[in-house]
């Protein structure tokens, strides 16, 4: 897997990945997302302030997630263990659905970590939603833990805090 900054040529690919990820998981009772979030100005404004990144396997785009330290202020809500520590926040974190039980998103996870690392970043926070049980999973397996929820328009997220 080579990691890399998306680009802004990058956009159509990005959300196409995104909207077949939509058709995926409300396939599967998923209904994290819609036609109202993720739209493509969220990765289009991630790229501009270079915070969005891709994972490329056969020349296509096999994850997209972008990292940051912006949250909303449900973010608030959280019980965060390590509140003094240097901290990112992993965003929209998505395995294009023709790459996916192929253990993309663990390893994007250990890619994510161990670059946040040499940034001197001590801790990873993210928000996943309760009801989509491959997330809960891969985080949980991952050793992240649940701090505290957000409630947003499609229902309780858990807010997850990992000690890198």
């Amino acid at each position: 897997m080579f990691y890399r900054l998306a680009e802004e040529n990058d956009i159509e690919e990005i959300y196409n990945l995104i909207k077949t990820a939509i058709c995926n998981m409300e396939k599967q009772n998923i209904f994290q997302w819609d036609e109202l979030y993720p739209v493509k100005e969220d990765f289009l404004e991630d790229i501009r302030k270079q915070q969005l990144f891709i994972g490329l396997l056969d020349d296509a785009i096999s994850v997209v997630y972008a990292v940051n330290k912006e949250c909303e202020e449900e973010y608030q809500n959280g019980k965060w263990k390590y509140p003094d520590c240097e901290y990112r926040i992993i965003h929209r974190l998505c395995v294009n659905p023709a790459y996916q039980n192929q253990g993309i998103a663990g390893d994007t996870l250990s890619h994510i970590e161990k670059e946040l690392r040499k940034m001197n970043v001590e801790a990873v926070r993210l928000d996943v939603f309760r009801k989509n049980p491959f997330a809960l999973s891969l985080y949980f397996s991952n050793g992240y833990e649940k701090v505290g929820y957000a409630d947003w328009r499609k229902g309780r997220f858990y807010l997850m805090e990992k000690l890198l």
